[in-house]
């Protein structure tokens, strides 16, 4: 009898495998807030469905819950791979109702609306630890890259030992510096983009293929 379960626990486990292959890949799309991060998740799901993903806004903390677009199939160079994009909230160290306030905003929604990016953070940690199988990491390359937030997360991901691919976003707006980017994480491959023009997209799909598929 122990035997019969032994060898049904092994076909199970292998058929288990085998099916868990099939499924895609849930990739999250992270960064520091305002960083493009649903521009872009809109861009690929918009390029490979048809649907957008979630609104967009200059405000920061737009995404305040992770949002996912299931089977989203990218065929690049013969390759298909196919992912479930989630897109992460802005991921910040301080949310600062105040901040808000500089956008036209009524104390009480300032107030609501920070504390639902903290606890979006929090989610996007979750899913960063437990339910995430590759990155995007989006940053502004019109900024400094050299922050505790973007340092911890890129930690974190090598750390899970996940496959992450790093993009310098807004490269359409004056002061755009990309090589700032790839000299704060050398370690990364650093692909440049305008995700809201969709500058350089064949090349961010082509990556996506060869670092996801």
């Amino acid at each position: 009898m122990g035997l019969l379960t032994n060898l049904r626990d092994s076909i199970s486990r292998v058929t288990d495998g085998l099916f868990a292959a099939d499924e895609p890949k849930r990739i999250g799309i992270y960064g520091p807030p305002n960083a493009g991060k649903t521009t872009l998740a809109n861009r690929i799901a918009r390029d490979w469905t048809g649907d957008a993903v979630g609104p967009e806004s200059h405000i920061p903390h737009e995404t305040r819950r992770a949002r996912r677009k299931e089977n989203v199939e990218i065929e690049r160079n013969g390759r298909t791979v196919t992912i479930d994009i989630v897109d992460t909230p802005g991921v910040t160290t301080k949310v600062d109702y105040k901040e808000f306030l500089d956008h036209d905003m009524e104390k009480d929604d300032a107030v609501r609306r920070s504390r639902e990016a903290t606890e979006g953070v929090a989610e996007a940690m979750h899913w960063l630890r437990e339910d995430v199988d590759g990155v995007i990491y989006v940053l502004d390359s019109t900024t400094d890259p050299f922050t505790q937030v973007n340092t911890m997360l890129i930690g974190i991901i090598e750390s899970q030992d996940l496959p992450a691919l790093i993009l310098a976003n807004k490269t359409d707006l004056p002061g755009a510096d990309v090589q700032q980017i790839a000299n704060a994480f050398p370690q990364h491959e650093t692909i440049p983009l305008s995700a809201l023009e969709g500058d350089n997209m064949d090349e961010v799909y082509t990556k996506i293929a060869e670092y996801f598929g």
